[in-house]
């Protein structure tokens, strides 16, 4: 079998370039890889490539690495495509928190639901589905592994627009993990989690020991006698809608309208993320340098992202279980509609990735997921067509967003402060 040729769409983040390219060049099932590096940004591309060819050399990997700005040269004959990419990702979110607060919107992060949710779409789906066109025409075959968010609406405009066959994938599965096992006092290692909903907002229907005991008692326990002030947002949730969230308070809270009553208002932390980056350049430079141990621990981790687990699972032919993988409903979800994007455990083997069928949510949480579904159908309409009303009424079914005239307000000023990346608008 002749190996893949992958690419990475997005490389040049520090985020995202480093370690996927390192878990490609550490899966024995990818050994020999034609990996492509594609990004705009060229000292960074550059840079990642030194990088990889340095790893490439030290693993005796024998991939074949190169990189271009020009995605139209990476993609042909493409057997995977990876993306993760954003439109100037951490200036405009500052936009994105900033603006509604001037209005009185008490959000929580900004990222995915909420105004500073529709802004992110609105830039991001437009460039995800030019994407998507040169992957219709120069790789029709591959698979599209999608990182970006706001994640469930750009897979949905992928799905609702293209012909690519699209997964989203995020690892906030492992804050679920991380939290119950706080609360239990046991090993994530000794934990099974089953969630089920939509990116971010994501319920756990079952919970066992690695045994196969039920764990929910026990956790339940253990969750009444904890300190309240642990996951206070994910601890009342629990208590009225009778599951636990598997994402943790801030990403659960972006679509929780009183959510800032226990998550407050402080934001993303943008600057711990940017000494996270600068951190990261240092790692890479140390590579670049020659730096054997540095090299060493490069090789001797993984990120945890599923995305590389995933493509060697479909390019060997392997039956693989994941927990959490966003797909098209049809099903899964009982009772969410069928054209939804959701996050539920999947299958992959035989070439393909199929979903689980989960059952039904409980009421009340499938009415808190149907309406997110709404407000994600009138976003990637917004998007694809300009229409100031679909994205108005999006803002106006959302919980954080108190009234018309305050929803019409925002959507006026973001629009505004966005234009330039908006040319379906303007």
């Amino acid at each position: 079998m002749r190996p893949p040729h992958i690419v990475l769409i997005g490389a040049g983040s520090a985020l995202f370039g480093p370690e996927t390219l390192r878990d490609i060049l550490v899966c024995e099932a990818l050994r020999g890889s034609r990996v492509t590096l594609v990004d705009v940004h060229e000292e960074h591309l550059a840079r990642i490539h030194a990088f990889g060819q340095a790893l490439n050399r030290a693993a005796g990997a024998g991939c074949e690495l190169q990189a271009t700005t020009d995605r139209c040269q990476a993609l042909p004959g493409a057997d995977f495509v990876i993306v993760s990419v954003a439109v100037e990702r951490e200036r405009l979110w500052k936009l994105d928190w900033e603006v509604p607060l001037r209005h009185g919107i008490r959000h929580v992060l900004g990222e995915n639901g909420g105004p500073g949710g529709l802004s992110h779409a609105l830039r991001n789906i437009p460039l995800m589905l030019d994407i998507c066109r040169d992957i219709e025409a120069l790789a029709p075959n591959a698979w599209l592994l999608n990182y970006t968010n706001p994640l469930s609406r750009l897979c949905l405009a992928v799905a609702r627009h293209t012909r690519v066959k699209c997964v989203g994938l995020c690892h906030q599965i492992g804050e679920g993990y991380r939290v119950v096992s706080t609360i239990l006092g046991v090993p994530t290692t000794e934990l099974r989690i089953r969630a089920a909903g939509l990116n971010h907002f994501t319920w756990i229907t079952d919970l066992r020991f690695a045994d196969g005991r039920d764990a929910y008692p026990a956790f339940r326990e253990r969750l009444a006698a904890s300190d309240p002030a642990f996951m206070p947002l994910s601890r009342r949730l629990h208590d009225v809608y009778g599951l636990y969230p598997a994402v943790g308070d801030r990403h659960a809270g972006e679509y929780i309208g009183d959510a800032w009553r226990e998550v407050g208002l402080a934001g993303y932390e943008f600057g711990m993320y940017e000494n996270w980056v600068a951190g990261v350049w240092e790692s890479i430079d140390a590579v670049l340098a020659g730096d054997e141990g540095e090299v060493g621990t490069w090789l001797s981790e993984v990120s945890g992202e599923r995305g590389v687990p995933i493509i060697a699972a479909l390019w060997t032919g392997a039956n693989q279980y994941e927990e959490a993988v966003n797909v098209v409903n049809n099903g899964a979800i009982a009772n969410l509609p069928p054209g939804a994007i959701v996050e539920v455990p999947v299958v992959v083997g035989g070439g393909d990735i199929r979903p689980l069928c989960v059952g039904a949510l409980p009421t009340g949480i499938a009415a808190l997921c149907a309406r997110q579904v709404a407000i994600q159908e009138l976003t990637v309409e917004a998007a694809v067509t300009g229409s100031r009303r679909a994205a108005l009424q999006a803002l106006c079914l959302d919980p954080v967003v108190p009234d018309t005239p305050t929803a019409q307000a925002v959507l006026d000023e973001l629009l505004a402060v966005h234009a330039p990346y908006l040319p379906q608008w303007f």
